[in-house]
């Protein structure tokens, strides 16, 4: 295929010495030069996914004509300032520019690029937003001409509400393009039941194709367990882990901000202890972006040192911080695609084994960890579950549409969006409903016929957090000697003279700004208890059916040191008693005194919808996340009795519903958008977006419920 590049495209990879195209460049070159279909690049973290699709774009497109000719779109400016290096240096070869497009990046290079629109640019969804609403005339001019458009990390915004505004956006931008511009979507970890939903964010899947990489990186994994008495890891746990990675450039995973607070500063205490090395860090979303900047550009550069980075998902996608010796992971991951891009930030140099240090803290979590290591073994990436009518962005979209045309009727409102393939399921009546609504509301208003924002619109629209339509919750800016440490949620917790973890220190709080959303606060050395907040993430039924079947069958999983083994065994012979024969529908349900436990064994959606009917039939419950049960307490009637009176509810869902939003209007709190809703659709987008009604209801129908008192 390397004869197939131009000219300069061959001589930079001469000069980067490359020994060969890698297996989806090959393939990539071959079906972009040779054709004009959207495509989809999937291959494994460090497989070259961005040369695959820039070497073959860059030799086809002719630069010399004016206007943008390529978009890179990104889910993270982070990510943007990472790739603009490499993206700059590939097309210097072709003395073509690239201009990256993000609230932190040069307004005068903007400005250039709008004077003189050419080359390459690099932004994200966000920013093509509000150059839609607030500088249509620019889009037109810039990109007019556009030939592809590269969307990286496309897996990122699937059954998102990002990805939904994308579809918009990109249905949104064909009509200022004179030709076709092809999309190229880049990914680790699509999965093969996700195939239909990643080809429909092109809007053309019939003419979309997807190029799959199965070459896999051998994996060598570790799994120990320490047993967690009270909220802090165990102290056994940190010494351990000081131990195996204090020579070792390692990313620990502990699944929350908290968690990885915690890990930075006892592991950097145990260093200081013994004069190790001082390369402790954190990274995640409330760390300043400068300092992250630092965190990313050291581990990424530095070649002689150690180093270990506790993070969340922000180390998760693709910002490029070199090869890891090891990754290591705190308890359970939430999902097996989370897993697949942890794993692949290790071992990325060719012959290299990926490696993985697991912790558990309780038996759950090493159950649902082996659990996802069977399935990922098994190459199941579980399927995500799109929304069919996102009625929350259609009213996002619907004011994006408006302040972009600056007024226009509901028909030609309505003649965009019935044509724009993220809303392909929505009927005219449904976009009147809540065009009156908005109307209602006076977040638009209609003169002569014409619609246009609103008084009330007027100050969402012209709003810097109208571009996004993720929910973000006020951040308070940390701050020590005026100089911005971070920044994290406020919660009642963060009190004067409290404690907090940030950046991988202990802070004191010495003053708090209510007005400018300020905390001021010193090193701490008082040895009081920080305060912190996280998070978790949901969890699909396949993993969870996985666990019920790791947990009666008899095979010994691998990797795993004595203390893992046990606690298996032990949790195994807790549930020795129940005879399970069919995994699907049999559920053990433990009776003790007056108290039922009911193990479900079902995705995060399910028992919240579960959790829904119970508390509409007035039962006292609780629910455990970690091991999906159920326990009721006082049960006047049997449980299959209850899952008859909770299908029961069905007739009255909507009813139901509307009625726990009055009384607790934060229950749509989970969509930024839906607030503004009328009520009769934010029942729809909780039934649609929040619950699971569909398979909950499958579920009470066929469950088998297998006893022992």
């Amino acid at each position: 295929m390397f004869e197939l590049l131009s000219e300069p495209i061959r001589k930079y990879i001469r000069d980067k010495r490359w020994e060969y195209l890698r297996p989806i460049q090959a393939a990539a070159i071959k079906k972009i030069l040779s054709s004009d279909e959207h495509v989809i690049l999937a291959s494994r973290t460090a497989s070259g996914k961005t040369e695959a699709a820039f070497l073959p774009i860059l030799s086809k497109v002719d630069f010399r004509q004016s206007g943008v000719k390529v978009i890179y779109i990104s889910p993270l400016i982070a990510l943007i300032n990472d790739q603009f290096q490499r993206i700059e240096d590939l097309c210097s070869y072709l003395d073509v520019r690239v201009t990256k497009w993000h609230g932190e990046a040069s307004r005068s290079l903007k400005e250039q690029l709008i004077k003189d629109p050419s080359g390459v640019l690099l932004i994200t969804p966000e920013s093509l937003e509000a150059m839609l609403a607030n500088a249509p005339q620019n889009v037109r001019k810039l990109f007019g001409a556009v030939n592809y458009i590269v969307i990286d990390e496309i897996h990122s915004f699937l059954g998102a509400d990002r990805g939904i505004q994308l579809k918009s956006i990109l249905a949104r931008l064909k009509p200022f393009n004179v030709g076709k511009a092809l999309i190229i979507g880049l990914s680790a970890t699509i999965g093969e039941l996700n195939y239909g939903l990643v080809k429909s964010m092109t809007g053309d899947e019939a003419n979309t194709k997807i190029l799959l990489d199965k070459a896999a990186k051998e994996i060598e994994v570790n799994l120990r367990y320490y047993a967690a008495v009270g909220p802090d890891l165990p102290s056994d746990l940190l010494n351990n882990l000081y131990l195996e990675t204090k020579d070792q450039k390692v990313l620990i995973f502990p699944n929350s901000r908290s968690r990885c607070e915690e890990v930075a500063v006892k592991l950097k205490k145990r260093s200081e202890s013994v004069k190790g090395h001082p390369y402790y860090f954190s990274h995640h979303s409330s760390i300043h972006r400068e300092l992250r900047e630092y965190i990313e550009t050291f581990a990424k550069t530095n070649v002689r040192y150690p180093f270990s980075i506790a993070c969340t998902s922000t180390l998760e996608l693709g910002i490029d911080i070199g090869s890891v010796d090891m990754v290591v992971q705190i308890d359970s991951v939430h999902s097996i695609s989370s897993l697949v891009q942890r794993l692949g930030r290790s071992g990325r140099r060719e012959g290299e084994k990926s490696k993985l240090l697991f912790y558990a803290t309780n038996p759950w979590s090493l159950l649902q960890t082996l659990a996802c290591l069977d399935l990922f073994g098994e190459g199941y990436i579980e399927p995500l579950r799109p929304a069919i009518k996102p009625y929350d962005i259609l009213l996002h979209q619907v004011l994006a549409y408006v302040k972009q045309f600056s007024e226009c009727d509901f028909a030609k409102l309505w003649s965009n969006i019935r044509t724009n393939h993220a809303f392909l399921d929505i009927e005219a009546h449904e976009l009147k409903d809540i065009v009156n609504w908005l109307l209602k509301t006076e977040m638009l208003e209609q003169i002569n016929g014409q619609l246009i924002i609103g008084v009330d619109g007027e100050y969402v629209v012209n709003s810097k957090d109208f571009y996004t339509v993720f929910k973000t919750e006020p951040a308070y800016k940390i701050l020590h000697q005026e100089r911005p440490i971070g920044e994290m949620p406020f919660s009642p917790q963060l009190e004067v003279n409290e404690n907090i973890l940030l950046a991988a220190k202990i802070w004191k709080i010495i003053d708090i700004d209510h007005k400018a959303a300020k905390i001021s606060v010193v090193p701490a050395s008082d040895g009081k208890k920080p305060v912190f907040s996280g998070s978790g993430g949901a969890v699909h039924s396949k993993i969870r059916e996985r666990m019920l079947e790791v947990l009666f069958e008899k095979r010994e999983p691998s990797g795993m040191v004595d203390d893992a083994s046990e606690a298996l065994r032990q949790l195994r012979r807790d549930f020795s008693g129940f005879t399970i024969e069919c995994l699907e529908d049999d559920r053990p349900v433990l009776y003790k005194d007056n108290v039922v436990q009911l193990y479900a064994f079902q995705s995060t959606l399910v028992n919240r919808t579960l959790a829904f009917f119970f508390r509409k039939l007035n039962l006292d419950f609780a629910y455990e996340d970690s091991d999906t049960s159920f326990t009721f307490r006082e049960l006047s009637q049997e449980l299959p009795t209850i899952f008859k009176l909770s299908v029961g509810l069905l007739p009255d869902l909507r009813t139901h519903i509307a009625d726990d939003l009055e009384a607790n209007p934060s229950s749509i709190a989970f969509s930024k958008w839906g607030e503004y809703l009328p009520v009769k659709y934010q029942v729809e987008l909780l039934i649609n977006k929040y619950y699971d009604f569909e398979n909950t209801l499958s579920f009470l129908k066929r469950v088998n419920l297998v006893r022992i008192n």
